[in-house]
């Protein structure tokens, strides 16, 4: 059996200090971050931001690609707002995720099925998939 996976890339972080007073740095010198608890005085960033922009941006690759494979022009404008929730429960701690796309001046059934090919290819949605709760919006707006 022949194994055809090939790596595209390795992100290579080092944490130190945890949620609360972190430090995340990868190997490569692009990301040096401070990380805080949501809520406190510290200046700093939560994971669950961390996951909604790595989320929201690979997704909105997807959507283009998805245009791609149909041949037509990938659509300018998209946004995406991502919603990353870590919630409390007796069984512990659990995310949720609501991602809220716009797609303008595209039709509205093709803006969905863009939006369904990125979420069945996206890494983020596949590593996701019934492991947390998430929520995809179009959001409305005109169609040309």
């Amino acid at each position: 059996m022949t194994d055809t996976t090939r790596i595209v890339h390795t992100a290579r972080t080092r944490t130190s200090g945890g949620r609360d007073h972190g430090v995340v740095r990868s190997f490569d010198g692009r990301l040096d971050l401070r990380m805080a608890t949501q809520g406190s005085d510290k200046l700093g960033t939560s994971p669950e931001h961390l996951l909604a922009a790595a989320w929201s941006t690979c997704f909105e690759t997807g959507i283009r690609l998805a245009a791609q494979r149909r041949r037509i022009v990938p659509p300018e404008g998209v946004t995406i707002d991502a919603e990353v929730d870590l919630c409390a429960a007796e069984s512990g701690h659990f995310l949720r995720a609501r991602l809220f796309i716009t797609i303008p001046e595209i039709e509205r059934d093709l803006a969905r099925a863009l939006i369904d090919e990125a979420h069945l290819n996206c890494p983020y949605s596949k590593a996701t998939r019934g492991n947390i709760d998430v929520a995809i919006t179009l959001a409305d707006q005109q169609s040309t």
